[in-house]
């Protein structure tokens, strides 16, 4: 066992440069941000461009082996990592730190793989440094992880295996981003594109389809927190209990609030939840679905709870709507309010433009998602099943404690 101090080259932070969506001289590069290693992987798709001078790009490319590390985010995305392996330049934006390992020493590929084990992560989260929907680490509670090191060829054959695994990981769950696009094709073939001029005359505020007004979420103290085995509590739904759009049950913690608490922050089935708050400004006024409720839920602060007009607009309709990038982009951002923490308030809720289309196209489109959800279930289980694979061979390479 080593510290990770002693065998990183460089630390440091990243550069904040005026950015762009897309390129718009010769001489703008891609810069990275969160969103560009949420995957655990560099993806050029989740970049920005920026125009850095000579000198900064001399500093601040990566270079080959270079770990992006989030130090800050949300608490369940502290400590995301991703290894840097490619021929495109990148420049290292701001808000991701910089890992550079002494090569003679450490392995890339093997410090970033043991960096995703499940209980390295479990030491960041319990050291970060938690604010309301953020958390930070700093650079000494990052250097001071103990690393195991065997030789250089162990360190290479191990992580040999592990990338073996994780490749089937990512594949899984690529899988499941594909089909993300069999259900866009069906909306607008449907609907049409929601921004068309033709669609006019069926545009509505969203408080107009509404059955009851926007509720914000609850917040609970620490020590309302309780055992899940306690059945005296209720479960509560909170950011990182979303999975792909729809409610992750089956772990959910359990806290102990009030009847009248439990009656006005209640969720029903297909009930929506808009999140307020995100550290980044696509994951702002993102929606959730409530598809099956079998027990009693209620939600925290960092959520917006909507329950549409069932004689207006149907909650799945809503969901696809609301996701749809165009949408997204043209008619959810402009009421997103840009920070540290991006978010949405009840007002700019209630004033995004919603297409409304005729009940029996909402419902045709309707049966072919939910159809199509009972396939989306066989790959969230197929996902969860190469994840668990993918631990439970980490935790068999680096089985110490950290």
């Amino acid at each position: 066992m080593t510290s990770l101090d002693d065998i990183v080259a460089e630390i440091r932070n990243g550069i904040d440069l005026e950015q762009s969506d897309r390129p718009s001289s010769p001489g703008m590069l891609p810069i990275s941000r969160i969103e560009t290693i949420s995957e655990g992987v560099i993806d050029f798709s989740r970049v920005k461009y920026a125009t850095p001078t000579p000198r900064e790009r001399q500093k601040y490319q990566l270079q080959s082996g270079d770990i992006l590390f989030s130090h800050i985010n949300s608490p369940e995305h502290i400590g995301k990592t991703a290894l840097f392996r490619s021929n495109k330049p990148l420049i290292h934006g701001i808000n991701l730190l910089l890992l550079r390992v002494n090569h003679e020493a450490c392995h890339p590929e093997y410090l970033n793989l043991y960096l995703k084990s499940f209980a390295v992560r479990a030491r960041f989260r319990a050291r970060c440094k938690k604010a309301v929907n953020q958390a930070s680490l700093n650079q000494d509670d990052i250097l001071s992880l103990d690393v195991p090191i065997p030789t250089l060829p162990e360190q290479k054959r191990i992580a040999a295996i592990l990338e073996n695994a994780d490749w089937l990981r990512r594949t899984r769950r690529y899988a499941r981003q594909l089909s993300d696009t069999f259900l866009q094709s069906v909306f607008l073939k449907i609907f049409g594109d929601p921004l068309s001029p033709r669609v006019a005359d069926s545009i509505v505020r969203f408080e107009d389809i509404l059955e009851v007004q926007p509720q914000n979420g609850l917040y609970v103290p620490r020590e309302q927190y309780v055992s899940r085995d306690d059945r005296s509590g209720v479960e509560m739904v909170h950011m990182a209990d979303l999975f792909d759009g729809i409610v992750a049950t089956g772990n959910l913690k359990r806290v102990d609030i009030s009847e009248p608490e439990k009656e006005k922050y209640a969720l029903r089935e297909d009930d929506l939840l808009i999140a307020r708050r995100s550290i980044n400004y696509e994951g702002a006024a993102k929606p959730c679905r409530i598809p099956i409720l079998s027990a009693p839920l209620v939600f925290e602060s960092s959520m917006i709870r909507v329950r549409p007009d069932k004689a207006k607009a149907l909650p799945l309709y809503l969901y696809h709507y609301l996701s749809h990038e165009s949408v997204r982009r043209h008619r959810v951002r402009r009421y997103v309010t840009i920070s540290t923490i991006s978010g949405i308030n009840q007002d700019g809720l209630k004033r995004i433009e919603v297409v409304v289309p005729p009940l029996p196209l909402q419902q045709k489109f309707a049966a072919i998602a939910q159809r199509f959800e009972r396939l989306r279930a066989q790959q969230r289980e197929a996902e969860r099943q190469a994840d668990h694979l993918f631990q439970t061979l980490l935790h068999r390479a680096f089985n110490c404690e950290v």
